[in-house]
C-alpha cells in the first residue's frame, strides 16, 4: 500500500468524511527539502467532515495532524491541508 492509500485510509476511519481527495504533489517539490526520489512525500489534501463542525482551521489541522501523526514523523515531509465542514465554502 502507498503512502497516499495509507493516508486515505487513516482519514477515513478517523472522520467519515463526506468527501475526501488526497493528491502527491511530491512532483512539485524535485530538488527542495524533503523530496526524495520516488515521491510521496508532499501531499495535498481536502477533506469534508461532520467532525471538522464548530472548529476553527487550527483545531481541524491539529485533528488532522493527530490522525497522521505516524505519517508526518516519518515519511511525509509536508502536508497541505483544505479543512471543511459540510455546507461551507472554500
Amino acid at each position: 500500500m502507498g503512502m497516499q492509500d495509507i493516508i486515505t485510509t487513516k482519514l477515513i476511519a478517523a472522520f467519515a468524511p463526506d468527501s475526501l481527495h488526497v493528491e502527491d504533489e511530491s512532483h512539485l517539490h524535485e530538488g527542495h527539502t524533503g523530496h526524495r526520489h520516488g515521491g510521496e512525500s508532499h501531499y495535498r489534501l481536502y477533506i469534508v467532515s461532520e467532525a471538522f463542525r464548530g472548529k476553527s482551521r487550527l483545531e481541524r489541522h491539529r485533528m488532522i495532524n493527530a490522525a497522521l501523526s505516524r505519517e508526518l514523523s516519518g515519511a511525509v515531509h509536508a502536508l497541505a491541508i483544505h479543512a471543511q465542514a459540510p455546507g461551507e465554502s472554500a
